[in-house]
Formats: structure tokens, sequence, C-alpha cells
């Protein structure tokens, strides 16, 4: 079985470069490539792209890159059902990947060998003030309201037909575990969503890089991007406000997760978010089942439209 060790990438088609990548920049991330066909953007973190945006007549998710182990996985996963051969990457950093195709049409990449781009610098950590331990002193906190910067791809929610199929499908193919399961309020025998991370045995990893959810429209549900922190989610906040952007959802924080959450609409309809403060977890780590309704997933910060569950 092949295994994954992270998410790397979500790709989307859209009809305007340009408008995504002004977009984009003011979410946080920086153009690693940008031609006539396709735009892609990196985050601090040394991954050399995180967002592909490709250009199209119509404005759709494509699918998403998991990293893989070695070339052997390559091999492996190129003879499984519905997988293409093993290709070049025609991207920043390169490499070699195999694409595939999820039962809903995404398109799931594995990716061996991309030469890692140099970091990008971050501010220093900000020292905070609890009523615990005051590690902050004779200094002050000053925040400038501008774009954060995305540090790394977190994690993409899927919307799909038949979430065991699909489940199953990323667990044969990259040998990913459940980190939580979403049940039917008041049925916890009913799961229709689980949170799923990559396998690193005794090494923490964050609680999820993907959850896969039941629903009668297949598609993207958003893609999520780490800042350093509170302060950065909050200023990034204001100066997106500033900027005229749609606001779709936050500041809050998840119960799953735990993730403090804040989520916008690109130019195209696309929901993307920005987190910090999430839950890593390790092989000791036991699902749980959350059988509650769509509004007690928050746990405090703006409660979430009726539609964002759609």
């Amino acid at each position: 079985m092949a295994r994954a060790t992270d998410a790397i990438y979500v790709r989307y088609q859209v009809q305007d470069l340009d408008k995504q990548e002004a977009f984009m920049s003011d979410f946080g991330l920086a153009t690693a490539r940008h031609d006539k066909s396709a735009l892609y953007m990196r985050g601090t973190g040394p991954a050399p792209f995180i967002y592909v945006a490709e250009q199209g007549t119509t404005n759709k998710f494509l699918g998403a890159g998991m990293n893989v182990s070695s070339e052997e996985d390559l091999s492996a996963l190129a003879k499984m059902p519905h997988s293409g051969p093993i290709e070049d990457v025609d991207g920043p950093g390169g490499g070699r990947r195999v694409r595939m195709r999820m039962p809903d049409g995404f398109e799931i990449d594995a990716v061996h060998g991309a030469k890692l781009a140099a970091a990008l610098a971050l501010p220093e950590p900000r020292l905070f003030n609890s009523g615990h331990e005051k590690a902050r002193s004779n200094a002050s906190i000053r925040v400038e309201r501008k774009a954060a910067p995305a540090i790394k791809l977190g994690h993409v929610v899927l919307h799909v037909r038949d979430h065991a199929a699909s489940v199953a499908w990323m667990k044969e193919r990259f040998g990913m575990l459940p980190s939580d399961y979403l049940a039917i309020p008041g049925q916890a025998d009913q799961i229709i969503g689980t949170f799923m991370r990559v396998n690193k045995g005794a090494e923490l990893t964050e609680h999820h890089c993907l959850f896969i959810l039941q629903a009668d429209t297949p598609g993207v549900h958003h893609c999520s991007f780490e800042l350093p922190d509170l302060d950065a989610v909050m200023s990034a906040h204001d100066y997106l406000s500033g900027k005229g952007y749609k606001l779709d959802c936050g500041v809050g924080r998840h119960l799953l997760g735990s993730q403090i959450f804040d989520y916008w609409r690109d130019p195209f309809g696309f929901r993307v978010e920005h987190y910090t403060d999430g839950d890593v977890v390790d092989v000791n780590h036991k699902p749980t089942v959350f059988a509650g309704t769509a509004e007690e997933t928050t746990q405090w910060g703006a409660a979430p439209p009726p539609e964002f569950f759609r």
C-alpha cells in the first residue's frame, strides 16, 4: 500500500487567472508561476506550490495533490483502476505524479520527488499573556492589518455521493486514517462524514487533511490554508473586509479539529478558509463520533448560515 505523507495542493479551473491571482495574493499566498494556461501559488513553507488555478471557460474544482513516500508508491498506484501513468509534473518543483480519478470524478494526484522550495520568512511568534502565564513583558503587540502569510495547505473538504466508497478509496491508495466521524444528528450509527489524516505513526500530524462528507451533489466545500496565529487570522479578516471581499463565515472555533476559522468567497464563488490552532494527533488518538447538529460544530464565534453546510 502506498502511504501519503502530506496534502500538498488543490487544483481549480477559473475563467480569469489575473483576477484569481489578485484575490489569492490578498489571501496570503505568493505567486510561484503564472503563464497563459495556469497560475501556481505557494505558501511560506517548503512546498513548491499549494494552489493551482488553470485557465478555462468554466469555473470548477478539479482535484488535489498528495505527496507519497517513494517512486515505488507511484508504480503501485499507476496499476490501480482509474489511474493514469507515471508522468512528469509540469509545475514549480517538478517531480513525478500519478493522476487518479475518484468515484465522483475528482482528480487526485500522487506526487513524489518534487524539489522543495526555499522557505519564505514568517514573523516571529507573538508571545501571549494568558491568565496562567505572562510570557510577554516590557513589550507590546502591534499588528498591522494586511495580507497574512499562508504557510501551507491544511485540508480540503469534499462532498461525495457515496461516503463509504470514497473513504475506502482514500484508505486503499494512501493509507489514510480516520480522526473523527460525523453522524446524522441523534443517530451515532449513521456515519455521513469522516475526517481523515495521513498516517505518521508516533509522529504528530494535523487532525485532518481531508474531510469526506455525504451529499446529494458532489463538489468541493472548501480548501483551507494555515496562518501563523490568531492575530494573523483577525488582521487578515479586517484586511480582506476592507478590500471588499465577501465574508462567508467567521471568525469562530470549530468543535472537530478545534481550528479557529475564517471563511471567505473567492471571485468565482469558491469557499476558502484561513485557520490556526488546529489539533495535532498521533497513533494514540482515538476517533470519536459526533452526532449533533451542524450549528453545534462551532464552539464560539460566527454562527454558520444554513447554506454553509449544503
